[in-house]
């Protein structure tokens, strides 16, 4: 997160363009698009755009490592899968700023401590919600849990509709695209991943074509 060169980096303090740059950005689109920004149903849509941006891309915003600070060691000695599945998200291709929408499953095996299971989620959002491609999502989500958590295993499966892909180019809707990261035992043992996919009630990765 400290490299400002790397990717879902936000800007530093005072680099951001103000709202109303952000606003006049948009009567451009529009004029470009070949509408008139002044006439009475698109006179407030750059305020609107520029508000919706803020929501959508809140994810500049968010630490994902710190929502992962606070976890619980006394588990009983909990030593299987904790899965959370079926997560919805929502983010923006970042070659066409076209939204995404997709499925995550998210899961890990302890090795002394568990997390909130709603943290899970927000990690999904933290880095769901800034301009992205679901390769680098999967493996941001699984890396930062993996990192905080320092389990046995960390395993993210993401499951998304592309509508730069759907709406646009070769419009093929009822496309999805799925992506996966396996860390540690999940990638490690084909048991231990044999078992994550069966809650999952899908074929083990790796065995698709069996």
């Amino acid at each position: 997160m400290s490299n400002s060169s790397a990717p879902n980096v936000p800007l530093p303090p005072g680099s951001r363009p103000s709202r109303q740059e952000a606003e006049d950005a948009v009567r451009v689109l529009l004029r470009w698009a070949g509408e008139d920004p002044q006439r009475e149903g698109l006179h407030d849509t750059p305020s609107r755009v520029a508000r919706s941006y803020e929501e959508f891309f809140e994810g500049y915003h968010v630490n994902p490592e710190e929502l992962l600070a606070r976890t619980f060691s006394e588990v009983d000695d909990y030593d299987e899968i904790v899965l959370l599945r079926d997560i919805r998200f929502e983010s923006h291709c970042e070659h066409h700023m076209a939204p995404i929408i997709g499925r995550a499953h998210v899961a890990y095996l302890p090795r002394r401590r568990v997390v909130g299971i709603s943290k899970l989620a927000r990690v999904v959002d933290a880095y769901a919600r800034r301009f992205q491609i679901q390769e680098r999502l999967t493996a941001q989500i699984a890396n930062t849990i993996d990192t905080v958590l320092e389990p046995h295993g960390t395993a993210v499966i993401l499951e998304a509709g592309h509508q730069c892909m759907t709406t646009r180019g070769v419009h093929r809707p009822g496309v999805s695209m799925v992506t996966s990261r396996m860390l540690g035992v999940f990638r490690e043992n084909s048991d231990t991943r044999r078992e994550l996919m069966a809650m999952l009630n899908r074929p083990a990765i790796g065995e698709l074509s069996a």
